[in-house]
């Protein structure tokens, strides 16, 4: 086929849809110029794309003399995709168009009461039921749905589809969330990636880490994660394990994650609360009324009351016991992030997750420990997506996916 006049046609129109997308609106003339495509070329190819509703006229341009040239755009609402953001206690979902802006976003909890054959099915269930809904609220339906970006917290093997390591509150749904089970589940491409991964990805292209050559995201939450851009590229490793530095051993031979996760920040707590003799009651009481119950009825409740919300909320209102058990928590990141500094010498490195998104409280101090303790000292900066890190991400490979997809289907 290659050298025929429809290869050729082809050819022409995925390079004005190049163009479109990445100039925006042009004339007919703007893209013959922009293209080296003659103008008899470019209208020919701009009606076949208009047929397949990939461009469309938007009226006409403000030219000073002569007649007004119709302006051409891509038809960026001709598809769409959804990025979907599978946490340990959330799941977050964002519809977007080709363009990759984010039309409707929505965070739904996650709900598993146990890891067995009834509750996989019972997840892919709930997923649909939450997409369904987002469909119906914005006058959609699958057939313009073209492809869904999954993240998920544990290691995508990058050959199967398979999951491995995922974090502990979804111990047990590794098949339910694989590739094969979620595009059974889906009428549509499905895409699936480590959710750090992702969440590094959305802060390259829209987000803190916008072009940066060689940048670390690194992410504290229920789990603990890196991901590793060079030159806008994902390193993934053998099996997809690049940036697993949950097991990283650091003190006492501990996992990583078991340090620095928000159950290790809350065992922190509790040992540092112990040894000063301190009441957890006298921590949060600025900023938490704990109704009428005593003091040993709060010491005797600590799983329901200590929380990383509360600790942070806690340092903010300068509440000097959160601060020592913060500044503890600081050295153990800094441990961390001194070790993945001084192998990969990075510019930068954006901290986010459901803990480590806490910038205005860590950063100061992480920022103290690096100017004085760090051969190598990248800049420190917060997540510029917070919590739609991972589904920005999500939205944008599937985005490139689905303009991937449109390209060959027209070279077929």
């Amino acid at each position: 086929m290659a050298g025929t006049p429809q290869y050729i046609r082809n050819l022409n129109e995925n390079l004005i849809m190049d163009a479109l997308i990445a100039q925006g609106t042009m004339s007919r003339a703007d893209i013959s110029r922009q293209t080296g495509l003659s103008k008899p070329t470019v209208s020919s190819a701009i009606e076949h794309l208009m047929e397949r509703n990939l461009v469309r006229e938007t009226g006409r341009a403000d030219n000073a003399q002569g007649r007004k040239a119709t302006l051409i755009r891509f038809n960026e609402t001709a598809y769409y995709v959804f990025g979907i953001d599978i946490g340990a206690t959330r799941i977050r979902i964002a519809l977007s168009d080709l363009n990759g802006e984010i039309i409707a976003y929505r965070t739904y909890p996650m709900v598993i009461h146990e890891a067995n054959d009834q509750a996989e099915a019972s997840i892919l269930m709930l997923l649909r039921s939450h997409i369904n809904e987002l469909l119906h609220e914005n006058q959609l339906n699958w057939n313009q749905i073209q492809c869904i970006g999954f993240g998920i917290p544990g290691v995508v093997r990058p050959e199967s589809g398979r999951i491995s390591r995922i974090v502990d509150p979804l111990a047990g749904l590794e098949q339910a969330f694989s590739l094969e089970s979620l595009s059974g589940a889906f009428p549509c491409e499905v895409i699936l990636e480590n959710d750090v991964n992702l969440a590094a990805l959305g802060e390259y292209r829209s987000g803190a880490a916008a072009e940066s050559p060689l940048f670390v995201f690194f992410s504290i939450g229920t789990g603990t994660g890196a991901g590793i851009m060079v030159h806008g590229q994902l390193l993934r490793g053998l099996g997809g394990l690049t940036g697993e530095i949950a097991e990283m051993l650091v003190e006492d031979d501990r996992r990583l994650e078991d340090v620095l996760s928000a159950e290790g920040l809350m065992q922190l707590a509790k040992r540092h609360l112990h040894l000063k003799g301190a009441s957890f009651e006298t921590v949060i009481r600025s900023v938490d009324a704990i109704a009428d119950e005593d003091e040993d009825q709060v010491e005797g409740n600590l799983h329901r009351y200590l929380t990383p919300e509360k600790l942070f909320a806690a340092v903010r209102s300068g509440e000097a016991v959160a601060l020592e058990i913060m500044t503890q928590y600081s050295q153990r990141i800094a441990s961390a992030l001194r070790h993945i500094s001084v192998v990969l010498a990075p510019e930068l490195i954006v901290l986010g997750g459901g803990v480590g998104g806490n910038g205005d409280v860590l950063l100061p101090l992480l920022k103290e420990i690096v100017s004085k303790q760090f051969p190598v000292q990248p800049q420190l900066i917060g997540s510029k997506l917070g919590e739609q890190a991972v589904v920005t991400g999500a939205v944008q490979v599937a985005v490139q996916q689905t303009l991937l997809n449109l390209q060959q289907e027209a070279m077929e």
